[in-house]
């Protein structure tokens, strides 16, 4: 009787087969660093993390996506692994042949170029990366993969113009500390075929568009409420009622006053 385990296990092994069929390749070896395992979108089964040296970090589950990558693969760049100093994994082969390897990064904490820089050596004696500024080249929160392509034959490994020798069917990939923060990876793929120009890659980055320079809006004066004017609670004082009256009637008081007065004298007289 099949049981559930049986069946997602028979599952993954034609996934696998189809792919090596259909596209030419096989995977050797694939690790989310600092993660469970994934198996992606493209069939790849990645095992859980289980190295010793250095931080396994999901800080990158903090952002809210992972650009060039669809939301079911974006978990392989959320999660990666540090170290404090230079680390590295041990990477099995499988005989003679062309391989490449994929190496996965995304900045999910700095915001700005030059704040993590490293390099990375394949084999101990292979520069494979200088510099590697990775918000330089994508930003923050974005997928950036690495293909390093080289060879085996005869526990050879050839890159470039450069060979080196392989000891016990391995070779290693080293994170080198720099003096710009620390190394990391967040995700390691070894595939070997004929045919590698197949390989699962990612889209190209888009170019940032240039920013859409908005029209400042109308300036809307407001209307000023009209309001009363308030009354002083002081003042100058009042001026005399006199300098208000009409001149004519100041006249009139004044003829007046002046004929009055001969009349009295006159009455008084007799």
């Amino acid at each position: 009787m099949m049981t559930r385990k049986n069946i997602s296990l028979l599952t993954l092994l034609l996934v696998v087969y189809i792919v090596e069929k259909s596209y030419g390749y096989k995977v050797i070896y694939a690790v989310n660093c600092g993660g469970e395992e994934h198996t992606d979108s493209a069939g790849i089964k990645y095992s859980q993390d289980n190295l010793k040296v250095g931080t396994a970090s999901d800080f990158g589950k903090s952002l809210s996506s992972i650009g060039r990558v669809n939301q079911a693969d974006e978990i392989i760049y959320q999660t990666e692994r540090y170290h404090t100093s230079t680390f590295g994994y041990e990477i099995p082969l499988a005989g003679d042949g062309d391989y490449v390897l994929i190496l996965k990064f995304s900045e999910v904490y700095f915001n700005s170029p030059n704040s993590k820089v490293f390099d990375v050596v394949l084999n101990a004696d292979h520069k494979i990366i200088s510099d590697l500024d990775i918000f330089a080249n994508v930003g923050k929160g974005v997928a950036h993969d690495e293909y390093i392509h080289f060879s085996v034959s005869r526990n050879r490994l050839y890159y470039k113009e450069e060979e080196s020798e392989i000891r016990g069917g391995k070779v290693r990939v080293e994170f080198l500390k720099n003096y710009r923060d620390n190394p990391k990876i967040n995700g390691i793929v070894l595939i070997k075929g004929s045919d590698i120009n197949n390989i699962p890659k990612l889209p190209p980055l888009l170019e940032n568009p240039e920013p859409v320079e908005e029209s400042a809006p109308p300036i809307i004066e407001e209307e000023k409420p009209v309001m009363s004017k308030p009354r002083k609670t002081s003042g100058p004082r009042s001026e005399s009622p006199y300098d208000s009256m009409d001149d004519q009637l100041m006249i009139s008081i004044f003829v007046g006053i002046v004929l009055f007065i001969p009349l009295l004298f006159c009455l008084c007289r007799l």
